[in-house]
């Protein structure tokens, strides 16, 4: 057997998964519903938050993908509770990996759909609520099967992507149907001559 690849947090979050919805979707009484990711590409998450006055008050997810889905899944829910939906609303997959303590390069886009999935229940809430779009960034989805943004490719930019195998190591671009790949060059190539 080959060496443990991962922290001993994210063995620990992914033996001992925290907040895991284990009973039907509706008897958790949720008041935001997200979903990130597609079943096609191998991860996809379910995120339900109880909001009481713009505080999450409880959360349960559903996770289906590898260990540092599962662990980075495990470690947000636990994270946002108590939190502000505004303040939850701005966490990010550097976030999650760092109290992951790390994770390996191939798999940082597994975090990414946490989040994702958050900013979708949030959204949702807000919509519910009478105030849709109220915290959402002005974005440009640039992948549609899974939702990726121009934000997710300059974030991944950001932290050393610089070629459309490291866009879809950083954020599973592409993995579904593929016909976002020019579009996802033009904005790399577009934010090399950026940051030149």
């Amino acid at each position: 057997m080959t060496d443990w690849l991962y922290s001993d947090t994210v063995k620990e979050h992914f033996t001992n998964p925290q907040n895991v919805l284990w009973e039907e979707e509706g008897s958790f009484g949720a008041d935001a519903r997200g979903v990130a990711g597609a079943v096609k590409c191998g991860d996809q998450m379910l995120m339900l938050l109880k909001i009481n006055d713009d505080v999450i008050t409880d959360v349960r997810w559903k996770t289906y993908g590898c260990a540092s889905a599962i662990a980075s899944t495990s470690v947000l829910s636990m994270i946002i509770k108590g939190m502000k939906i505004e303040e939850a609303y701005k966490l990010r997959p550097a976030d999650l990996v760092e109290k992951l303590g790390g994770l390996p390069d191939y798999k940082v886009h597994c975090s990414v759909l946490g989040d994702k999935a958050l900013r979708n229940a949030i959204d949702n809430y807000l919509e519910k609520t009478g105030r849709a779009g109220n915290l959402k960034e002005p974005v440009t989805v640039i992948c549609n099967c899974l939702g990726i943004t121009d934000k997710d490719l300059e974030t991944a930019f950001n932290n050393g992507a610089r070629s459309w195998e490291e866009l879809q190591q950083a954020t599973k671009i592409g993995t579904v149907c593929g016909e976002c790949k020019e579009n996802a060059l033009e904005l790399l190539h577009g934010l090399e001559h950026l940051h030149s």
